[in-house]
């Protein structure tokens, strides 16, 4: 009986590890990619359900490492102001955390694998090599932000990385899995757009944790300051949703045309779906107003606005 509380407490503190509240975020952006791509292709449905549980495996790789990185370097400590997870709450053993983490780099490889051959049908193409060389790299950027002897997180490159990965790799990469091309450079504005949001989600992590992070970590918090992180974030969430509306006013409309034989409510119709992602304007309005307004752990309360919000704006983009 006290063996099967143990396995059932290190199962619940694996479980926190994960941080299954970052996966909407993760989400939004391979299937926005995937979405723009059903616009003009025809897709498999096989495709998209293996990019989108290549980025799960991806995003809980990416929370289990840093996790450990973390740890290890004696960053999250008992003044952490976030949530304690699975190695903070003692139920997991460093020794449990690295076999974990292993098993999550084989399923990205597996799962990863699977959404090439799936898609293309070979791995020996350029396309999907280069789509494999990319998969590697994803998983090197997720286990490197706090692990290794130099990792990015611990030099304020996390930005960076997070916009290329979370933005510009998570669009652009589901979209070319999807139809095997990159055929319109507007598509590097939603892309941009998921990164720029993406950045806020780290940014609004980093202000919380100042106090903590100041200790051995440099962060874009940490260099500009609290004001400056306020001022940061705003102008992020200002560039998403800018880069958004610009593909969206700059692109045609694919769905129009279909409602314009319905004379004038049926365009009226068009416009409102064409424009049905400015309803969780909101939701970033009251994110801003909470960054604004409040510091350290009080502001954990305004992390699921950005993710949620970013991952609804996905779906009805």
């Amino acid at each position: 009986m006290l063996k099967d509380k143990k396995i059932a407490a290190t199962m619940k503190a694996a479980l926190s590890s994960m941080r299954l509240r970052t996966l909407p975020l993760s989400l939004a952006g391979v299937l926005l990619g995937c979405k723009l791509a059903l616009v003009r292709w025809q897709v498999s449905g096989w495709v998209v359900l293996l990019v989108c549980l290549t980025t799960v495996c991806l995003q809980i790789l990416s929370n289990l490492s840093n996790e450990l990185g973390d740890v290890l370097r004696g960053t999250d400590t008992d003044e952490r102001q976030g949530p304690a997870y699975g190695l903070n709450s003692g139920e997991m053993t460093v020794a449990q955390m690295r076999r974990l983490i292993g098993a999550f780099v084989l399923l990205c490889c597996i799962s990863g694998a699977a959404m090439i051959w799936v898609s293309f049908g070979t791995f020996l193409a350029w396309k999907p090599a280069a789509l494999l060389v990319l998969g590697a790299c994803a998983i090197w950027a997720a286990m490197k932000y706090t692990l290794g002897r130099n990792p990015y997180g611990y030099r304020g490159l996390g930005d960076i990385f997070v916009f290329i990965f979370f933005g510009l790799v998570s669009v652009l990469g589901a979209y070319f899995v999807c139809a095997h091309r990159i055929d319109r450079w507007e598509l590097v504005l939603p892309a941009a757009g998921t990164g720029f949001f993406s950045v806020g989600v780290l940014n609004i992590n980093n202000i919380r944790d100042m106090r903590t992070d100041a200790v051995n970590r440099v962060t874009m918090a940490l260099r500009l300051g609290l004001k400056g992180a306020r001022i940061y974030q705003t102008v992020l969430i200002c560039l998403g949703w800018a880069a958004l509306i610009c593909f969206t006013v700059l692109m045609p409309s694919a769905g129009i045309a279909g409602f314009v034989g319905a004379g004038g409510v049926g365009l009226l119709w068009a416009l409102i779906l064409r424009w049905a992602f400015l309803l969780v304007l909101p939701m970033f309005i009251l994110h801003l107003r909470g960054v604004w307004t409040t510091t350290d752990r009080a502001l954990d309360r305004y992390f699921p606005l950005l993710v949620m919000g970013t991952f609804l704006l996905a779906l009805l983009y």
